[in-house]
């Protein structure tokens, strides 16, 4: 065996599905572990070494300093030799924040702050000249060449255009010892009492000095004091007032406008941060959106009246004080509530919609008597608004959203920042204007920048560019040139948000770490592929140690030591079954190496499907980088959208298409990004949509409850002859509800002893000894086993033994189709791998009853699968496609992509390159086109 330092060595590893494995994984090296989508390649790189990296590490705090952190688990491994310290980059870790963004994750938007604090230029944002500042002696200088041989005062502002009578104010001054005020232009003595009118708005300065300018050495004296006073009382900022001409000058210390004497704060990094009151904008607090009453949203139908429910949040008329107040609004401008709504006057609908208060007084006919009627309405728009801002209910903040559209900020347009923090520019271009722009453009524009700036700007600036470029082109090495600083992390995908933090890394420039990955290639145009593993290997070059879960052929490839985990998923698996280098590991006769020296592969079908005839026409749709793009969906037939990453394809579908579609048939509330028209709707009577998220975030989540199926397990056991003889209903078998559960674990099965210095202890529950649920439940049985035996059965297991009760049978069966018969009915949704959790949800559509005309959306359903699962995946999404339906796939993995019958493929870049539709047609077709980047790599596929 090689010397320790060389390798890091794991010796007995039994997390989850591991089989007792030893394992000796080479240092400073590249090291990709592959295998069966389940087979436990996450079980050994995070569950067990990064685990135990981590809680090393955490093991050398002080025992104080511990309790804070909560301390982990040991792994169930029995030695770890040769660890360095670990960073894991995995594909959860964005934050949901909308106030974090690509610039903060990658710390770029810090270095912009600071390069604008320091190095900007300010102008005015009334007049747009350069603001200037001056020191004392400058400002000195200045006035006795301007003002030399004149009478001049010198004033200091106290306030600007601020409403006020003033009179403490008045009275504070004179006790400091002046004399004199200029109110409103008009300088004036201070007299006991005297004040201004409360009502209107004005300027007040203190007159600090009368003197005539000369260029002796007392009068210099004078002027000196002068402009200290001035100073202190003035904020920093003085006025000199010309006693012949009237003409005005002001001074500051802090950056003023020499024309208006508006003054800006001196800069700091934080003047710039949306995060910080200093530098948000006031009304969005540094979001950029606002959510605004959409009126259309309230009155949806004009023609109808508010009798018969015009109003949509208060729906027809009840006997309730909300109908009284609309009864008085219609007495006092004289119409009916049974007048459509746009027959009411103008005036009277503004009172509905915003509220108001009025008296009027109505002459009774019938009794001969005038009353006084008193309205006093908030307004049904004002409500809304008052709700959704101040209310702390969920559901009801929900409610009010329904009537409310999502728009940019007015006071911002979007930018988030503060007006003063816009007006600071470098080489003619705001923090805002670089933050939108592309990181192709933005590096390109950092390129260029030394001649566009000062020699001042040059010095204090030169370090601050030097950090941002090599950001910038770490971003640019790991494909993300389409991305823009201001993108909100929380709608970057697992693979973006990955590899943005991997040019975190690679930019920290760290050396003898140990790197984990999880599948970095999600949702990477194999174009960018190369980018993304010449970046793990100049990670590796300089001194790291990179451990990759990976399926991506390149990158195994290109690896120099695999790990294949096998032979099969689950329970079947957890063995290693072959390892060593690319060259070796084809060799072997392991499932991986037969996919990759060619033995087995996907084949390409033998014809493509025509399809029905029939297509969605979508026209328009400009969302995000769309550029006008029309694109024809033909129906029954299987669908690959693809493209380089960032080229729309999200937008187009995720946001454009499914939004539309998900409104027309279930009445969904997002709003779709902007498009023209869209027909054909009416040939397809539902759509479903399949993504990535995880299923379930809590141990009491798992496939049988998340797939239904459970509930009819349940329903079978409160039938058995026991069960209704004792008068159990299907609520007495459940683990989440008292009466059937194991009171002691509250049916978890599990109890945690918490040991105040170490890890919390998980130990099986004395009670029900693991099983969930009590004795009494136990003791019903059917076909000899307990519901806890049925738990814990596999669903390979399960299938085999409800085949006679069509409604279970039928869902453990697609569960089972889409390959994951190995898992158990009742494993947590926790410790399933992402590539399951997906499958899971498809598994769960699929046993649905399809009505042979539903469309379903799949957004990279290949994420986390080995080559065996995609072949498995492909037939149970072409068995779907035989029956009349639509699948739309999103993907960048050729073998799904050739199995298509109809591509539309996206490009030609990311980004503000990309939003075009490059081609569309059969696979044969697409690779006659030279433009398109997908067509390239899909030719030696079809080869």
């Amino acid at each position: 065996m090689a010397h320790n330092d060389e390798q890091i060595e794991v010796l007995g590893a039994r997390v989850h599905n591991l089989k007792n494995i030893d394992v000796n994984i080479p240092r400073e090296k590249l090291v990709v572990i592959t295998g069966l989508s389940g087979s436990g390649k996450s079980s050994l790189a995070f569950d067990t070494i990064y685990a135990e990296g981590q809680r090393r590490y955490i093991e050398t705090f002080s025992a104080y300093a511990r309790q804070f952190l909560g301390s982990l688990e040991r792994p169930d491994v029995d030695k770890i030799d040769g660890l360095s310290p670990v960073i894991a980059i995995e594909q959860k870790t964005t934050s949901k924040n909308p106030r974090s963004t690509v610039g903060t994750i990658t710390e770029i938007y810090d270095f912009l702050r600071l390069l604008f604090a320091r190095g900007a230029d300010a102008y005015s944002y009334k007049t747009g000249e350069k603001m200037v500042s001056y020191t004392d002696s400058q400002i000195k200088d200045l006035i006795i060449e301007k003002f030399k041989d004149r009478k001049v005062s010198i004033l200091a502002p106290v306030i600007r255009s601020r409403k006020g009578h003033y009179r403490e104010l008045f009275e504070q001054i004179a006790k400091q010892g002046f004399v004199k005020v200029r109110t409103d232009e008009e300088v004036r003595d201070i007299e006991k009492g005297m004040k201004l009118d409360r009502y209107k708005t004005h300027d007040i300065e203190i007159v600090i000095d009368r003197l005539k300018i000369e260029n002796k050495t007392d009068s210099e004296k004078r002027l000196e004091e002068s402009i200290k006073t001035a100073m202190y009382h003035g904020e920093d900022t003085l006025m000199i007032l010309d006693q012949e001409t009237g003409d005005i000058r002001y001074f500051s210390r802090n950056l003023m406008c020499p024309t208006t004497g508006i003054s800006y704060p001196n800069p700091e990094p934080n003047s710039f941060s949306f995060n910080s009151p200093k530098g948000a904008c006031p009304v969005c607090n540094g979001i950029g959106t606002l959510y605004q009453v959409n009126e259309h949203k309230i009155i949806p139908d004009r023609s109808k009246s508010i009798k018969s429910g015009a109003l949509a949040p208060h729906g027809p008329q009840k006997k309730n004080w909300v109908f009284s107040q609309l009864q008085l609004i219609a007495d006092r401008f004289e119409f009916s509530l049974s007048d459509p709504i746009e027959k009411i006057p103008e005036e009277a609908l503004q009172m509905i919609l915003y509220g108001g208060k009025e008296k009027f007084s109505k002459e009774s006919k019938s009794l001969g008597i005038t009353r006084e009627y008193k309205i006093d309405f908030e307004g049904v728009a004002q409500f809304i608004e008052t709700t959704y801002k101040n209310n702390d209910s969920t559901s009801l903040r929900r409610w009010a959203k329904e009537y409310m559209d999502k728009v940019d900020c007015p006071e911002c347009e979007g930018s988030r920042l503060k007006k003063e923090a816009l007006y600071f520019r470098v080489a003619e271009k705001n923090i805002a204007e670089l933050s939108e722009m592309d990181i192709s453009d933005l590096s390109d524009w950092f390129d260029g920048i030394e001649k566009n700036l000062s020699e001042k700007q040059l010095k204090i600036a030169s370090e601050v560019i030097k950090e941002i470029r090599t950001r910038l082109q770490f971003l640019v090495d790991v494909g993300l040139t389409y991305l823009n600083l201001n993108r909100s992390s929380k709608s970057l995908s697992g693979g973006e948000a990955q590899r943005i933090r991997l040019a975190t890394q690679i930019g920290s420039q760290l050396v003898g770490v140990l790197y984990i990955l999880d599948e970095p290639s999600i949702g990477l145009h194999q174009r960018d592929n190369e980018k993304l593993i010449n970046s793990l290997e100049s990670l590796r070059d300089i001194g790291n140690s990179v451990i990759v879960v990976e399926h991506d052929k390149d990158m195994i490839e290109r690896a120099d030591y695999v790990i294949d985990i096998g032979p099969r998923a689950g329970k079947h698996g957890g063995e290693i079954i072959s390892e060593g280098t690319p060259a070796e590991l084809m060799q072997h006769e392991t499932l991986t190496a037969q996919y990759l020296n060619g033995e087995k592969e996907i084949a390409v079908p033998k014809e493509r499907r025509k399809g029905n005839g029939k297509k969605i026409e979508l026209k328009g749709a400009t969302g995000n980088n769309l550029k006008n793009v029309n694109i024809s969906i033909p129906l029954g037939k299987m669908i690959a959208v693809t493209g380089v990453s960032g080229s729309g394809k999200s937008t187009l579908i995720n946001e454009t298409l499914y939004p539309i579609m998900n409104a027309h048939y279930f009445n969904g509330v997002k709003e779709p990004k902007p498009y023209k028209s869209i027909k054909g709707l009416e040939h397809i009577d539902k759509v479903i949509d399949i993504n990535q998220s995880p299923i379930g975030r809590t141990p009491r989540s798992n496939p049988a409850t998340y797939t239904g199926v459970f509930s009819e397990i349940r329903s079978l056991f409160a039938k058995t002859p026991e069960a209704l003889i004792r008068g159990y209903k299907p609520g007495r078998f459940s683990f989440n509800v008292k009466g059937g559960r194991c009171e002691t674990c509250k049916g978890g099965g599990l109890r945690v002893i918490e040991m105040n210095f170490l890890p919390d202890v998980y130990v099986e529950c004395e009670t029900c000894q693991g099983k969930r649920f009590n004795r009494e439940t136990l003791e019903i049985r059917y076909k000899g086993k307990s519901i806890a035996d049925v738990l814990e059965m596999t669903i390979n297991e399960a299938t085999d033994f409800f085949e006679n009760i069509p409604k279970i049978y039928r869902k453990l069966k697609t569960i089972q189709d889409v390959g994951l018969g190995y898992i158990s009915l009742g494993q947590q949704s926790t410790t399933l791998s992402g590539g399951e959790a997906q499958r899971i949800k498809l598994a769960t559509e699929l046993s649905k009853r399809d009505t042979g005309n539903t469309f379903y959306i799949l957004d990279e359903p290949t994420t986390g699968l080995h080559f065996e699962d995609i072949r498995v995946l492909m037939e149970v999404l072409n068995r779907l496609t035989n029956k009349g339906n639509t699948v739309l796939i999103i993907e960048h993995n050729l073998d799904v992509i050739k199995m298509a019958d109809h591509i539309i493929d996206i490009g030609y870049e990311g980004g503000k390159g990309g939003g075009k539709v490059v081609a569309t047609g059969t696979p044969e077709e697409i690779i006659k086109n030279k433009k398109s980047y997908t067509a390239q790599f899909l030719k030696k596929e079809l080869k």
